[in-house]
């Protein structure tokens, strides 16, 4: 039922529920004493002239790296670092959206479908939003009229723009019909217009032989940011997907498709060009812009240029089935190897710049931005696979870029096996404890390994990786911060570890700190695969949660 399930819409999911359990489904409400008393609201003027971190990459060029200023934490700070408070998100198994911070307050999705706008200081509500969809993105702030919205999508293909004073609609598009459609990357805003990507869970859906894959395509759309009006719609794929052949079962399978964009795009304002990274394809034939470079005009969504990666990259989750049961599988079967960081922008010096980003293969790549794309250097930091490499993200300051490696692990283990998790194919597996994980600096100029430094290590704790698959997030008092599945880390310049107190010996566990279930959460070992950090007036601002525990944001 999870494959059926994920294309259906909210009201559908409920009335599915309902039919199932014999039960009318409620929605959680939230209690009273969880909001911020009126006389504690506070004035929202002007958010981004005081410290912040605005969006996914804290600015245009998505360096996620800040001035010491604007994170007000320094390194030696970190290991010093204690729990302010903790805010859990009702009846959901993970937080997966990264924060923004601004005007003292923190923005943030969840899963259960609402967007929170927290105090910094208490994390008391000052609103909460319900959307279609589980939201994954991070929020980006901007001025709209007289006053200032909140930008985000959820995981229906939906861009909102709410008051980011009072949480009220302001307006919603639909951006993509095909189902299981999904925005995971931050919409960008810049100049008047918001920037939305779009990838898809057709990946997923082809896990069922009977499914006729795939016929989704990657996209970008421009939306003005007044109206949520769609200006302009390019799709990473320029073929339509046609029938291509019949599978071993008798089903029609279709193609090109895939390349969707799951990242946050970069704005490049001198030369007037949106730069995307894509994934891979779905299915056979692979497309000429899957694990890609993308390069498209700012204001009319004509690609500019592309540079292809990998070539030849068709997969699909049926790829991983015992073989009697790969009807969907693509005849180049893989290797899998997308990309989920955005491109990276960066000065060179004497006039020259760079796009970098990582990808699941485990090579960092910098390409030229003036020269369509023409690749500088390429560095390989490990060993790559379907859930390995380079992740979510890095962060780059006027030196080098900061590279977190996943190359996660699973074996296959017993059901009930401690620290076991299903998998999409029905099998239970256990993270290996002793694979993946590592952070490098590059110089932005050659790709030369500056330095670089291992993982933290799990310890004894079952089920936990060392793998660091979330994103980089760094600032200029010689502070970097990433994840591993038990902690977050700080580290130095010289790339020293400092393990902060976010996995089950720090003392999360079980804690309690509001009335009944709302506010209320259960840690017994914490992950972080996609929860990334934020650093804002001296606090650290991350999310977690894995499968089968509750989920929570911190600060």
């Amino acid at each position: 039922m999870a494959v059926e399930g994920l294309g259906l819409s909210t009201a559908q999911i409920a009335d599915l529920a309902e039919f199932l359990t014999g039960r009318q489904l409620v929605k959680e409400q939230i209690p009273a004493a969880a909001f911020c008393a009126a006389d504690r609201e506070r004035a929202f003027a002007d958010p981004l002239a005081k410290p912040h971190w605005n969006g996914w990459g804290v600015d245009l060029g998505q360096h996620r790296f800040q001035p010491a200023e604007m994170a007000q934490l320094t390194a030696e700070q970190v290991p010093k670092l204690k729990l302010k408070w903790a805010f859990g998100f009702p009846g959901v198994l993970r937080a997966q959206a990264q924060a923004t911070v601004a005007g003292g307050r923190v923005f943030v999705g969840s899963s259960e479908r609402r967007v929170y706008s927290l105090s910094a200081e208490t994390a008391c509500i000052y609103w909460a939003f319900d959307t279609d969809g589980p939201v994954r993105t991070a929020v980006s702030l901007g001025q709209n009229g007289s006053g200032w919205a909140a930008y985000f999508g959820d995981q229906h293909a939906n861009a909102y723009a709410v008051d980011a004073v009072t949480g009220k609609l302001l307006w919603k598009t639909h951006v993509e019909e095909f189902p299981g459609a999904v925005i995971t990357g931050a919409p960008a805003l810049a100049e008047g217009r918001l920037y939305v990507p779009t990838s898809s869970m057709e990946e997923v859906f082809a896990g069922n032989p009977t499914y006729e894959c795939c016929k989704f395509r990657g996209s970008i759309a421009a939306l003005a940011a007044a109206t949520g009006k769609v200006l302009w719609k390019s799709y990473t794929v320029a073929e339509e997907p046609r029938p291509i052949r019949k599978s071993k079962v008798g089903v029609q399978l279709w193609g090109p498709s895939g390349a969707g964009v799951w990242s946050s795009p970069t704005a490049d304002l001198k030369s007037r060009t949106l730069y995307v990274t894509t994934g891979d394809s779905y299915s056979d034939p692979a497309a000429p812009t899957s694990d890609s470079f993308l390069a498209f005009d700012l204001e009319t969504g004509k690609l500019k240029w592309s540079q292809q990666m990998t070539k030849g990259d068709a997969y699909n989750v049926n790829c991983g089935a015992p073989a009697e049961m790969r009807a969907n599988c693509p005849e180049a079967n893989g290797p899998d190897f997308d990309f989920g960081s955005s491109a990276i922008l960066v000065e060179l010096g004497k006039g020259r710049r760079a796009l970098i980003a990582g990808q699941k293969s485990g090579v960092v790549y910098a390409l030229d931005p003036d020269q369509q794309g023409a690749v500088l250097w390429q560095r390989r930091v490990g060993r790559g696979g379907p859930a390995g490499g380079v992740q979510w993200g890095s962060a780059a300051d006027e030196k080098n870029v900061y590279v977190a490696l996943s190359d996660v692990a699973m074996n296959p283990v017993p059901p009930g096996t401690p620290g076991a998790r299903d998998t999409a194919l029905g099998f239970a597996a256990q993270l290996d404890p002793k694979i993946g994980g590592g952070l490098f600096a590059l110089k932005l100029d050659t790709g030369e390994i500056a330095w670089q430094t291992p993982h933290p290590g799990c310890g004894d704790s079952p089920g936990c990786s060392p793998a660091q698959s979330a994103a980089v997030t760094g600032h200029s008092r010689r502070g970097l911060f990433r994840r591993t599945g038990r902690t977050l880390a700080g580290v130095l310049r010289r790339g020293w570890p400092h393990p902060l107190g976010c996995g089950h010996r720090q003392g999360f566990q079980n804690r309690e700190w509001g009335e009944g279930a709302w506010r209320r959460a259960r840690w017994p070992g914490s992950g972080h695969r996609r929860r990334n950090a934020v650093c804002q007036l001296g606090i650290r601002f991350f999310g977690s949660g894995p499968r089968k525990r509750a989920s929570g944001f911190f600060g």
